[in-house]
C-alpha cells in the first residue's frame, strides 16, 4: 500500500495512492483519519481498515467513493509532521570511499554498532521547490538514501524485533550544505547548519507488506530486514549516482535497536539510511579528483532538478530555488582575515 499526504484546502490530506489516483481514508471508511500524523499514532487499529479498503479500490468496489486524479496535486512529505528525524550511516562503500578519498583509513568502529544524527524534523518537505540560502549554494549536494517511519512507540527493541516497528519505506534526500557541514565539523559538533535547512523525503510511504517480493537476506551477521531496491540519481536529466538500497550494511532493524536505547521511539520517528555508494557529490568529486587532477567539481545550482528513484518506492523530483536574500552567516564569521 501506497500513503500519500498532500494538500488540500490549505491543510494535509492523508489518501491511499492507487494507479495514479488519490483515495481520501476518511471517505473510504469513517473510523480511518484524515492524517497521516492520527494514522500512525493508532497504526495497529488503522492499518488493518486501510489495507481491507485498498484491496475493495482494487476489486472496484468503492463506487460511492471515487478517486482523484494525483496529476497536478501539490504532493507533501508522506510524513508532513514527523515527530524527530534521524539518519543513519549504513552504506560501508560510501564512508569507506570518503574517507580514503580525504586520506584517512577505515575507521573499525563502523563494523562494531551503526550511528546516527539528529536532523531538523521541522524542514523536512516533500516534492518541489527547495528553498536555499546564498551559503547553502557553497558546495551544495544530494545524498540518495531511502529512510523508514516508526509506528508504534518502543524503547530498548532489539533488533530481532525491530522490523515490527516500521511502517514503511520512503525516498530520501539528504541535501547538504558541505562548505557550512565542513568547517563546523572541525569543532568535532555536528552536522548542524550544513544539514538542517532541507530533508526530503517522498513521494509517498511504502508498507512493508508491498514490498515483500523485494526482500533479501541481511548480510551475514546482521539482523533485519533488506530489499533489493535499485536506486539512482538524476540531475538535469544526466544520471550521476546508481546503488542499490541491499547494500546496506546496518539494517534499519540494528539502527532502531540502537537508537531506542534508553530512548523512547515514537509513532512519527523518520530514520534515514545514509548515503548509498556513489550517492552523493561529496563523494563522487572526491575520487574523481584522485583519479584525476585537473577532474571539475560539481555542485547544485540553482535551477537545477535532481530526481531521485528508488525501484518499488517511486520516484522524487525536487527543483533547487535561491531565496530572495543575500544574508550569509559565512561573512559574519570573526577573526578572520579579509
Amino acid at each position: 500500500m501506497k500513503l500519500v499526504s498532500y494538500l488540500r484546502d490549505g491543510h494535509d490530506q492523508l489518501a491511499i495512492f492507487h494507479e495514479g489516483m488519490l483515495y481520501h481514508t476518511d471517505q473510504l471508511h469513517p473510523e480511518l483519519p484524515s492524517s497521516m500524523q492520527v494514522f500512525l499514532q493508532y497504526w495497529d487499529d488503522y492499518f488493518p481498515i486501510a489495507q481491507a479498503c485498498l484491496k475493495a479500490i482494487q476489486e472496484g468496489r468503492t463506487n460511492s467513493t471515487r478517486g482523484i486524479s494525483a496529476e497536478g496535486e501539490t504532493l507533501l512529505a508522506p510524513v508532513p509532521f514527523p515527530s524527530s528525524c534521524r539518519d543513519g550511516y549504513a552504506f560501508r562503500q560510501h564512508v569507506e570511499t570518503a574517507r580514503r578519498n580525504r586520506g584517512a583509513s577505515m575507521i573499525p568502529e563502523f563494523d562494531q554498532y551503526p550511528i546516527f544524527y539528529f536532523t531538523n524534523h521541522h524542514s523536512i518537505q516533500g516534492p518541489g521547490p527547495v528553498s536555499c540560502m546564498p551559503d547553502h549554494f557553497e558546495k551544495l549536494d544530494f545524498e540518495l538514501e531511502a529512510a523508514i517511519v516508526v509506528c508504534r512507540h518502543g524503547r530498548n527493541i532489539p533488533a530481532e524485533e525491530a522490523d515490527q516497528y516500521i511502517g514503511g519505506l520512503m525516498i530520501m534526500n539528504d541535501l547538504s550544505a558541505r562548505r557550512l557541514q565542513m568547517e563546523e565539523m572541525l569543532l568535532n559538533l555536528g552536522p548542524a547548519k550544513g544539514k538542517d535547512f532541507a530533508t526530503v523525503i517522498g513521494p509517498w510511504l511504502v508498507t512493508l507488506d508491498e514490498l515483500e517480493p523485494y526482500e533479501v537476506p541481511p548480510p551475514e551477521g546482521h539482523i533485519g530486514k533488506n530489499w533489493n531496491l535499485p536506486m539512482t540519481c538524476k540531475v538535469n536529466g544526466v544520471e550521476v549516482s546508481r546503488g542499490n538500497l541491499g547494500d546496506m550494511d546496518w539494517t534499519f532493524a540494528e539502527i532502531i535497536e540502537r537508537a531506542s536505547y534508553g530512548v523512547n521511539l515514537y509513532p512519527g520517528d523518520v530514520i534515514g539510511s545514509g548515503t548509498v555508494g556513489t550517492g552523493c557529490f561529496l563523494e563522487l568529486n572526491g575520487t574523481g579528483k584522485l583519479n584525476d587532477p585537473n577532474y571539475q567539481e560539481q555542485w547544485l545550482k540553482e535551477g537545477d532538478e535532481v530526481i531521485l528513484d528508488i525501484e518499488g518506492l517511486g520516484s522524487l523530483s525536487n527543483t533547487i530555488q535561491r531565496e530572495d536574500s543575500d544574508f550569509s552567516i559565512l561573512r559574519r564569521k570573526k577573526n578572520t582575515a579579509s
